[in-house]
């Protein structure tokens, strides 16, 4: 489908179409690829609109990219991606285990139930002094890379990344006072510490491990 920019601007029903389009092409990249959202959102846009520039109020936003990764996982991948996400969930909660020390938080796909074969785990970690988590991992050989990321406040936050037991592996580090603030989207935390890791896998395990389970209300 061609799409008009133009056009678009006053036809609401166009406009919604190719958000539509532009959520179900990044969501296939990102579970068939491991593609972040940004770079999904931004390849799909090319791949529909070649290099034409389009307004940010077009794009998708992430939730409605969540819900068609959803579905997509849910049509393609039914009966292999709930055994990967629970097999993710386990191994972060015993990485979280090893870094209690550092208030671990797990974040992203792995919680929100969208992970599949290409996802990496992240974590965010509360310390007084961050690079005691380098130090942490240099005692335990383990080769990091060093990277800046910038959160949802414009602020560069310091990410270590390695590769553990074939699964990659991102600690995003803050300074102990920012573990109050603890975003939300839409009503839902968007972290969960060890307990609610725990107990999410134990729901899974019990509703036949379909990652469905609802997240506990407090964490």
């Amino acid at each position: 489908m061609r799409y008009d920019i133009k056009m678009m601007m006053n036809t609401p029903t166009e406009a919604e179409e190719l958000r539509a389009e532009i959520a179900m092409l990044a969501a296939r990249m990102i579970a068939e690829d491991g593609a972040d959202y940004g770079s999904a959102k931004r390849r799909a846009v090319k791949q529909l609109l070649g290099n034409r520039k389009i307004r940010g109020d077009i794009l998708p936003d992430n939730q409605q990219i969540e819900q068609e990764v959803r579905e997509y996982n849910a049509l393609f991948f039914g009966d292999s991606q709930p055994q990967r996400l629970l097999q993710l969930r386990k191994f972060a909660l015993t990485l979280m285990l090893e870094l209690e020390r550092f208030n671990p938080y797990l974040v992203g796909a792995i919680l929100n139930g969208t992970a599949g074969q290409h996802s990496d785990i992240h974590l965010h970690l509360y310390a007084d002094n961050t690079k005691e988590v380098a130090i942490f991992l240099l005692n335990k050989g383990i080769d990091f890379t060093v990277s800046e990321n910038i959160n949802k406040r414009n602020e560069s936050i310091e990410m270590l990344s390695f590769m553990y037991q074939q699964e990659g592996v991102h600690l995003l580090l803050h300074t102990l006072d920012a573990i109050r603030t603890g975003t939300k989207t839409g009503g839902r935390t968007e972290r969960a510490n060890t307990a609610a890791v725990r107990l999410l896998i134990e729901q899974s395990q019990d509703s036949d491990a379909t990652g469905h389970s609802p997240l506990p209300t407090d964490y």
